[in-house]
């Protein structure tokens, strides 16, 4: 399978890695440059000699081991931070041997030292190649769900997940940056910025706008409409034809195959009444919780279980693949948002918590 076009998503650095066994992926030292370019490493004006010296050292040579006390000679506190917390990120990764194999270990580990923001871009970069010639726009913007946080909404009914960041931006300054903000905070009217739900009709304009640092402003309709609210039974009918739903289930069983080498299906359920219910994963904090909370029969206020943006069914296909306790049994998934209308999807979780035969 090819890479991703390199032109997508850029920034993230995944045309900088290259596939190895069981085609999970190694960096290159065109990856780390990219990673001392970013603006959290990169050199400014005031950045003292040894930074500089260290800095221009690690771009020629982007793997070599660092000594403390070059970091030590550093004058600014947060530029030496910044900069221990790459170089162990690095030295992490470079002893997995893959971006996988150390995004896993460093969930498996307990206590996680890396920075959120590097594992969204590690996960970024790994959607690139799980999805690399995919030409289907609602996989993709499902997808960012993997490494976005979204802000959801229910607009007549419909329930729309944009990207929080994005959102958050366009409120506190109608899509101007800073020169927005101050306009905004001076009393100024600006016009209405559009943010885009998802559809046929601007699809290909999605796709295009990957290219480079990529625009996160299109929505997706994850739309749902709870019928029923019992402990072991609600029942959730899908109302849209283009589910973004369906497209999550799809990427998240591609996720699933990448790591664990095992096939699953996953669908959203329209109805889920299961008196033998023996395994879930929550996908985020939220649906854990509530999933935690209704298996073992606690009552779950009607306003908390309404936060439940969509149960899944998971399902291996290879029966053999599933820990023998539970063979044969589906494993439920939950989505759900917190009670301000926030979603941080934890991918991880189907690296952790499956019941599988054989862990890797």
């Amino acid at each position: 399978m090819a890479n991703a076009p390199a032109s997508f998503w850029s920034t993230c650095g995944h045309d900088q890695l290259v596939r190895g066994d069981r085609g999970w992926l190694r960096p290159t030292d065109g990856y780390w440059r990219l990673w001392l370019a970013r603006p959290e490493l990169a050199l400014v004006e005031e950045s003292c000699e040894a930074e500089r010296a260290l800095h221009a050292s690690l771009m020629a040579s982007p793997t070599r081991a660092v000594a403390a006390a070059e970091l030590d000679a550093f004058e600014d506190d947060d530029a030496r931070a910044n900069h221990r917390l790459f170089l162990g990120f690095r030295d992490a990764v470079i002893e997995a041997g893959s971006l996988e194999a150390a995004y896993a270990g460093f969930f498996r580990a307990g206590a996680i030292q890396i920075p959120p923001l590097f594992l969204d871009l590690v996960a970024q970069a790994m959607v690139c190649h799980l999805l690399a010639d995919e030409p289907d726009a609602w996989l993709w913007r499902a997808a960012e769900m993997l490494f976005r946080r979204q802000r959801v909404s229910v607009q007549d009914g419909r329930v729309l997940s944009g990207d929080s960041e994005v959102l958050d931006m366009l409120n506190e300054t109608g899509g101007l940056g800073e020169v927005g903000r101050l306009l905004m905070q001076g009393g100024a009217s600006l016009p209405a910025t559009q943010v885009e739900v998802l559809g046929d009709d601007n699809a290909a304009r999605y796709l295009n706008s990957r290219a480079g640092q990529g625009r996160f402003n299109f929505v997706l309709d994850l739309t749902h409409e709870i019928q029923n609210e019992l402990p072991h039974g609600l029942t959730l009918t899908m109302t849209r034809s283009r589910s973004g739903l369906k497209a999550l289930a799809v990427v998240l069983e591609k996720w699933v195959q990448h790591f664990h080498g095992v096939d699953v299906k996953i669908q959203p359920e329209a109805r889920v009444e299961d008196p033998s219910w023996r395994w879930h994963v929550g996908l985020d904090v939220e649906s854990t919780a509530l999933l935690n909370d209704l298996y073992v029969g606690h009552e779950v206020e009607p306003e908390r279980q309404r936060r439940l943006i969509s149960l899944f069914r998971l399902s291996f296909v290879d029966p053999q693949d599933m820990r023998a306790d539970v063979r044969g049994k589906p494993v439920y998934l939950g989505l759900a948002m917190t009670a301000d209308g926030l979603l941080k999807l934890k991918p991880q979780n189907l690296l952790l918590n499956l019941p599988l035969a054989r862990p890797v």
